[in-house]
């Protein structure tokens, strides 16, 4: 599917609120109340719109650390990989994992209560494994940016 400017537009609005009513989103785009559910409709059945969701506030949720951390891992196999990255998957404290190019294997974003929490998320999820050979963590002092749509 070719997106179109509007799809753009569309895509933008959901990405500020997903909440935001058909209506509104319509008039903004310009077309019709009807056009403009086909559009969504149809950008969701293209799976460019994969989910909807909420944005926490995460001060206010009292989880006040923040940090990226980089993993590298002590082996190299496909069956290592597959292991770190379903135990990545199911742990909460983990928000996004990614595999990198670079001197690391995996950047991550973790974001927990506080620091007896990120300890507690190191030795229970990371190091218990057996896989992680190095840990370098980046305290968030200041999030300056939350989501853009890449385009």
């Amino acid at each position: 599917m070719q997106l179109t400017p509007r799809d753009r537009l569309i895509l933008k609005l959901l990405a500020t609120d997903s909440r935001t009513p058909n209506a509104d989103i319509a008039d903004r785009v310009g077309i019709s109340h009807s056009a403009c559910w086909r559009r969504i409709k149809a950008l969701e059945e293209a799976g460019i719109i994969s989910r909807y969701g909420i944005v926490l506030n995460e001060d206010k949720a009292g989880l006040n650390f923040r940090a990226i951390v980089m993993i590298t891992l002590s082996k190299h196999e496909p069956e290592s990989g597959s292991v770190f990255e379903q135990a990545m998957a199911e742990c909460d404290a983990v928000v996004d994992c990614f595999a990198t190019t670079g001197n690391d294997d995996y950047n991550m974003h973790v974001v927990c209560e506080d620091i007896q929490a990120y300890n507690e998320f190191l030795e229970k999820s990371l190091f218990k494994l057996g896989l992680v050979e190095t840990v370098q963590t980046n305290v968030i002092l200041k999030q300056i940016k939350r989501r853009g749509l890449g385009f």
